[in-house]
């Protein structure tokens, strides 16, 4: 599900305040979509789920509901087209579809931003604790981070749950919801991060060291008056 650019809307969370520079080991937070990846992992991945004429019309049903909710809420119509992608695969049957998926998309070629793995393991090898943090769902993020060779990576990302039809989002960790997993995960604070969009501002404003990926001149602007202060700006192949 990638992390479409658009405001991230007031929430009533908790909003980490941005550490100071340490010595040492330091905590070190990648988004996944757009950083490490070149496109939308998850939103990818449904993608070939609805490319059977059986997933289309199972829409069919709730494209009214989708045309109603979606000018209101993007996130609703995205749970949507997830539980209706899913339905009727159980937690086992996911698993494989994921893992599948994965092995298949690391053998693409230019998927993956080099420059961002490189990043990530030069951070790994001066002794940083790094953390993926995306709006990817994990058991597919967990999956496509084992196909990379990623030892040690540590994932805050969406969740889904079994139900009686499929499964069912129940977290969706974009925007302010990546503070609040990270602060549930047991990081409460970190020093360096490594952002690509608007909905990366919270995780971006919480950090010493907030970076940019591949932002266009107008991002890059409503990013540093967002955070009011300079952003660092990569340029990643």
């Amino acid at each position: 599900m990638r992390e479409v650019t658009m405001p991230v809307p007031d929430q009533a969370v908790p909003q980490p305040v941005a550490s100071a520079p340490v010595a040492g080991p330091r905590t070190v937070l990648f988004d996944l979509d757009g950083v490490i990846t070149v496109d939308d992992t998850f939103a990818r991945f449904m993608r070939e789920r609805y490319a059977g004429v059986v997933r289309k019309l199972l829409l069919l049903p709730a494209l009214p509901w989708l045309a109603l909710v979606w000018p209101f809420s993007w996130r609703l119509g995205v749970r949507t087209l997830v539980h209706v992608g899913l339905l009727g695969i159980g937690e086992r049957r996911y698993g494989e579809l994921a893992q599948n998926f994965a092995s298949r998309l690391v053998r693409r070629p230019r998927q993956f931003q080099r420059d961002a793995l490189l990043a990530l393991r030069r951070h790994q090898a001066q002794g940083d604790r790094v953390i993926v943090v995306t709006g990817c769902e994990h058991t597919l993020a967990q999956s496509l981070l084992v196909q990379l060779g990623l030892v040690g990576v540590e994932l805050v990302a969406s969740r889904l749950r079994p139900g009686w039809l499929g499964m069912r989002l129940v977290h969706h960790n974009v925007g302010a919801g990546k503070t609040v997993a990270l602060a549930a995960y047991g990081v409460p604070a970190w020093q360096r991060a490594y952002g690509d969009s608007l909905h990366d501002l919270p995780m971006l404003k919480a950090a010493a060291e907030p970076v940019l990926v591949n932002g266009t001149p107008k991002l890059c602007k409503r990013v540093e008056q967002a955070l009011g202060r300079p952003v660092e700006r990569v340029a990643w192949y």
